[in-house]
């Protein structure tokens, strides 16, 4: 009898012990398929190709990303207004003289990449409130049925635009809101000075009839006919766009105004390790590949190749212009732009 209630006792300590055993291993099996964690992260972005490129982000870190459609010059009025409570938890594309004004106001959060040993100093803050990621050029879309049926010669410089036969026929984005607007302006005063600057912005005024909200509308219009030539930020997606409607993209011979497209976190961002996750991305040699072929630009890592359609935007034809130059003469510059040249 003892004998027999001492192998019910065995019996069910080996039953126990195994329970146990499943019990643990299935546990552990939960916790090897939980997916990642992956915290939305919240972006304000002024990049073309940007929902392929936060696709690529997504499928290599697993964080999926929500963003808003915005241009730089909004981003900054948005911030300012909202001063304390950040409006995402990155900001990623646009001028870069909206970076330094943020920065300025204390509204960017220092983060320094290990990636941005990679990128030289003339492209990012020496603080680490923001680092470029591409090179943006500007220069001038233009129709070549508008050009014919009005009779009118293609532009080939800068200088060309005050001719006034090109009366109503321009459009350019407001610097207020547009980083590369504002950045051709700032190259030119840069590299022309002062006077020849404001005096060729102004006689450039009489053939302008408005001055567009975004930087899209330009190139969009001219594409479409509507005008002979759009001022606008001309990278491999623009140029694109322009296949199929007769239109040309000129790099002014008399220089190529540029600025960076920098990347950067708010300060009291909600996904903090998400947003230095995505910082580290786009600088890494892979981010900047994927960058690079879906939004063709100029690179800011020199282990990355040009893109073969920005082969017309030759380096030794960028304006010698300073961008941090640009960014403390930002408010002068837009202030005289206000009181001289709006519409």
């Amino acid at each position: 009898m003892k004998m027999k209630k001492l192998l019910s006792l065995i019996l069910a300590a080996i039953i126990a012990f195994s329970i146990a055993g499943c019990q643990s291993k299935t546990s552990a099996t939960q916790t090897e398929q939980k997916p990642k964690e992956s915290k939305t992260l919240k972006v304000v972005a002024a990049m073309g190709s940007k929902e392929k490129i936060f696709a690529e982000f997504e499928k290599d870190t697993g964080i999926k990303v929500e963003f808003l459609d915005i241009s730089s010059g909004e981003v900054l009025s948005r911030a300012k207004a909202q001063k304390g409570t950040p409006i995402a938890d990155v900001w990623f594309g646009g001028g870069a003289d909206g970076f330094m004004a943020a920065a300025k106001e204390g509204l960017l959060e220092s983060y320094v990449s290990k990636e941005a040993s990679n990128i030289s100093d003339a492209y990012k803050d020496k603080d680490g409130y923001w680092t470029g990621m591409t090179i943006v050029t500007a220069g001038l879309v233009v129709n070549e049925d508008v050009l014919k049926e009005k009779k009118l010669p293609v532009p080939k410089k800068w200088a060309d635009l005050t001719n006034p036969v090109y009366k109503d026929e321009i459009l350019m984005p407001n610097p207020n809101i547009s980083g590369t607007s504002f950045c051709i302006i700032s190259s030119l005063i840069q590299v022309w000075g002062e006077d020849k600057t404001w005096n060729y912005l102004s006689d450039l005024n009489k053939n302008i009839p408005y001055y567009p909200q975004r930087g899209g509308e330009p190139p969009q219009k001219a594409v479409a006919g509507e005008v002979a030539i759009g001022i606008s930020p001309l990278d491999g997606e623009q140029i694109a766009k322009g296949q199929g409607h007769n239109v040309l993209n000129i790099f002014p011979e008399d220089g190529i105004p540029w600025t960076v497209a920098p990347v950067a976190i708010f300060k009291g961002a909600e996904n903090m390790d998400g947003a230095k996750a995505f910082v580290d991305w786009v600088l890494s040699k892979k981010g900047q590949e994927t960058i690079v072929n879906l939004c063709p630009r100029l690179p800011v890592r020199s282990d990355i190749a040009t893109p073969e359609v920005m082969k017309d935007a030759k380096v030794e034809n960028l304006m010698k212009a300073d961008i941090f130059k640009a960014g403390s003469d930002r408010e002068q510059i837009l202030k005289t732009w206000n009181e001289k040249i709006k519409k």
